[in-house]
């Protein structure tokens, strides 16, 4: 392997010739060879996005030549192509502030517009230099709380809410297919009183919609960026109307509606906005599980379970039992829900980890959090997809068990009183008979009474 010579505060490195990074990534990648867990592009290009609004603005200001400015941003393009991915291969677990992942994306940048000017790289000065250029009125204390909000919002907006709304969208057709399915409620995982297959599902509806408007809600405070606060909240070496300028081109990138945060010191010393995205994705993890859940229960056997829906087949479910299918799409959502909820308590610790002007768990916050909501969109869009559109009521099951709940007698409690109702199931159940026949036997209720009182559709509020 051929090498080059690069140099930073603390002396020559030598560097693998082929790669762009620089001196201070390739200490890291001895000093912190931690795992294989590589940091996720969507922080990388978080902090991309803001060296390129950076670099805009601190031109606007007179302090970066345009043609260092013009470089800059064609460098951060390209990396936002993709065309770079394998220049960042630090591990999340470095430094608490994320500066070895700060430093590894100036590196990058500066070390690829040496090539775009001179068609080759230095590796002892610089046009455009990491620190003074790349780097300029900036501090990896702001950038990288920065670049999580950036990447954490973009996400949000982009992936996880629309798979929101697309599973939202695929309850509401089958609760709205679904109106006409009478069937028995159960509550305890016991039979309770009726209602309808629609209803059901209408409650699932209701569930995701209350996931959205969580995400939403903590947008605002998320959207608040600590850019030029520079090294402790204080905006030292911030030339006048950078932060203003930074933030409106973050805004033109990306398409959000960021704002410099009232309080720079809020922003870097703690992370309460990010711990606040968490536990919306926890919210999430919950209810969405409770859904997965109940597919599970209500599509179990299938003749031995409730067997009340017929959920798709899409692949044989056992390498022994020739014919048998499991409920694989409600289990893939269930565990990336734990894996949502164990990623939450990690964020939670994190997050208490802000001693006195900065937080020191960044790269543990963002990691996690990019995890958890790729994790929940490819999941949520998988049961969407391959589950919810294909499912189906098995309607002589459902009308079967319907027909043989001894909780419709709940009809009569008006008519003949709650002790007397519960005479006839008691009954009918010691007697293996139905609910009619025992009515009609203990001479509480005729026959043409009972027709007239237990009507299963009335009672769930279908006339």
């Amino acid at each position: 392997m051929e090498y080059r010579i690069e140099h930073d505060s603390l002396g020559e490195v030598k560097v693998p010739a082929e790669h762009l990074w620089g001196a201070q990534t390739e200490r890291a990648r001895h000093h912190f060879a931690i795992g294989d867990v590589r940091m996720p592009m969507e922080i990388i290009n978080g902090i991309v996005r803001v060296k390129m609004a950076a670099a805009q603005a601190n031109s606007d200001c007179g302090v970066l030549a345009p043609e260092k400015c013009g470089l800059i941003r064609q460098c951060c393009e390209e990396i936002l192509e993709g065309r770079w991915d394998d220049e960042f291969p630090l591990p999340v677990w470095q430094t608490g502030s994320g500066t070895q992942t700060n430093m590894n994306v100036n590196e990058v940048i500066s070390n690829r517009a040496e090539m775009l000017r001179y068609g080759k790289i230095d590796g002892l000065k610089r046009f455009v230099h990491p620190n003074d250029d790349v780097n300029k009125s900036q501090s990896t204390n702001d950038v990288f709380p920065t670049a999580l909000r950036v990447s954490a919002a973009l996400m949000v907006k982009e992936m996880l809410l629309p798979a929101l709304w697309r599973l939202r969208g695929a309850l509401a057709e089958k609760s709205a297919e679904f109106a006409d399915v009478v069937k028995i409620g159960r509550t305890h995982l016991m039979d309770a009183t009726p209602l309808t297959l629609g209803q059901e599902f209408s409650g699932y509806v209701s569930q995701v919609e209350h996931c959205v408007e969580s995400l939403n809600a903590v947008l605002p405070h998320l959207l608040e960026l600590p850019i030029g606060g520079t090294a402790v909240g204080t905006g030292l070496n911030v030339p006048e109307g950078y932060v203003e300028k930074v933030v409106e081109y973050i805004n033109l990138y990306t398409g959000l509606t960021c704002v410099a945060a009232p309080n720079r010191f809020e922003a870097m010393m703690s992370h309460d906005s990010l711990v606040e995205l968490s536990g919306a994705l926890r919210r999430a993890a919950v209810s969405l599980t409770k859904i997965a859940n109940d597919f599970r229960l209500l599509g179990s056997g299938p003749r031995a379970g409730l067997g009340e829906l017929v959920l798709p087949s899409n692949e044989p479910g056992s390498s022994i039992m020739p014919g048998k299918v499991n409920p694989t799409q409600c289990e893939a959502l269930e565990m990336v829900c734990c894996q949502v909820i164990g990623n939450d308590a990690a964020i939670a610790a994190g997050g208490m980890q802000g001693h006195l002007e900065l937080n020191v768990n960044m790269p543990l916050i963002g990691r996690n959090l990019m995890e958890s909501m790729r994790l929940l969109s490819d999941a949520i869009h998988s049961f969407s997809e391959h589950c919810v559109r294909g499912v189906q009521p098995n309607r002589e099951r459902i009308r079967e068990n319907l027909d043989r709940s001894l909780m419709l007698v709940t009809a009569l409690n008006t008519h003949i009183g709650y002790d007397n109702a519960a005479k006839i199931a008691q009954y009918a159940h010691a007697e293996g008979i139905t609910l009619k026949e025992a009515a009609i036997a203990l001479q509480l209720v005729t026959a043409e009474e009972f027709d007239q009182w237990v009507v299963p559709a009335r009672m769930c509020g279908k006339q």
